[in-house]
């Protein structure tokens, strides 16, 4: 009626074209189309001729089949982000992330999402990488094939999410702390500061929920004070937020890749995070910094295992041997000293088990899981078997 209105007007010529595409709210060369329509048709010329027409770009019957056949069979626990980037990669699928969410969404095999919350603001990542990093474990059921949970445990920089650091053990504790600070410092150099949670092997907390006690250190803190790493504790999940999202991620797209690849193994399954999964994920989630240069330094000192091992002070006996964990570790003859009855030295406990005597910068010995001391000549010979 109102087209009718403006035609009747521009036909008895009050209007020029221009005039009335305005009243309109059309162009000019659409206000012209439709009056060629209404004058070969009339009213009827003006209805909306793709009303009851199937789109051009409608997918096939068997192509809709098809996606949702390979969701319901072999892509039943992935996300559907997860999904789509599996069937562009492996299947060229050409089809867009919003016609496939919709697609299994229509189909029920897809819950649609809840509405967000009110905006919150997000903490500004570090400018530089190196400059602050996480690092925490995650209990789930990475391994589908196997009837437990595992812990991962990721080390990430906040200022590109980059995870330079993943790999399974049975229980997050002090020496997976130790190894995931080993690979990302023996990869990239040292870094300024870790950001933690309060879990025991992380930070003593006398009071529960309280305030850290950093005058009395844990291993890891230790370590990290040798290394001059600032340890930063978190209170609350919130703060540890970009740990939250990236274990959110990877819960929703790991177990699946392992289950496809077939793995039912720790450590098959961590070599494929090293080879395959880390640089992927790198790939496709990980930002540029904000700023060009890094804050990594190379690391120059001590062996690196010395300072990311268990420390513990004992005093030597009588016999010149130290009491640890139910061994008796025998100090060999020293041609530097007599002996060490009474002296203060100090145990280090690798995560390979062996163990070492040190009396201030000098190791002493170096011993087997079981207390048997290691002589050079066998840590010779155990190298050239290893090579």
């Amino acid at each position: 009626m109102r087209f009718e209105d403006v035609y009747g007007r521009f036909f008895a010529r009050r209007l020029t074209c221009e005039d009335a595409a305005e009243l309109l709210g059309v162009s000019v060369s659409t206000f012209g189309r439709w009056r060629r329509r209404y004058e070969a048709d009339g009213a009827a010329g003006l209805y909306d001729r793709r009303l009851g027409r199937v789109s051009g770009r409608r997918a096939a019957v068997d192509e809709v089949a098809f996606a949702v056949e390979e969701f319901r069979t072999r892509y039943f626990d992935f996300t559907v982000k997860h999904y789509h980037e599996q069937l562009v990669r492996d299947r060229g699928f050409a089809r867009s992330y919003s016609w496939l969410k919709n697609t299994l969404q229509a189909e029920g095999l897809v819950r649609r999402a809840a509405k967000r919350s009110a905006h919150r603001k997000k903490r500004a990542r570090r400018p530089l990488a190196g400059m602050m990093l996480f690092q925490d474990g995650s209990t789930h059921r990475w391994l589908p094939a196997l009837d437990r949970e595992l812990d991962l445990i990721a080390t990430l920089d906040d200022a590109t999410g980059e995870v330079y650091s993943a790999f399974l053990v049975e229980e997050e504790g002090t020496i997976s702390s130790f190894r995931g600070l080993a690979e990302t410092i023996g990869a990239r150099g040292l870094f300024s500061s870790l950001y933690t949670d309060r879990g025991s092997h992380y930070f003593l907390t006398p009071k529960t929920g309280g305030k850290v006690d950093k005058e009395r250190p844990t291993q890891v803190g230790r370590a990290l004070a040798q290394l001059g790493i600032v340890h930063i504790p978190s209170y609350s999940p919130e703060a540890r937020g970009r740990m939250e999202r990236l274990f959110g991620t990877l819960q929703g797209r790991w177990p699946q890749e392992f289950r496809l690849a077939g793995i039912a193994d720790i450590e098959l399954a961590n070599r494929h995070l090293r080879q395959v999964l880390i640089p992927e994920h790198n790939a496709r989630f990980a930002v540029p910094a904000m700023e060009q240069g890094t804050a990594f330094v190379p690391y120059v000192g001590r062996d690196l295992g010395d300072v990311l091992c268990l420390h513990e002070e004992r005093t030597v006996g009588n016999d010149n041997c130290v009491a640890y964990k139910r061994l008796s570790l025998q100090i060999p003859p020293d041609r530097h000293r007599r002996h060490y009855v009474k002296a203060q030295v100090r145990v280090h406990e690798y995560p390979d088990g062996t163990l070492a005597v040190f009396h201030g910068p000098r190791r002493l010995a170096h011993y087997a899981p079981d207390g048997t001391p290691i002589t050079e000549e066998t840590e010779a010979n155990q190298t050239r078997s290893a090579a």
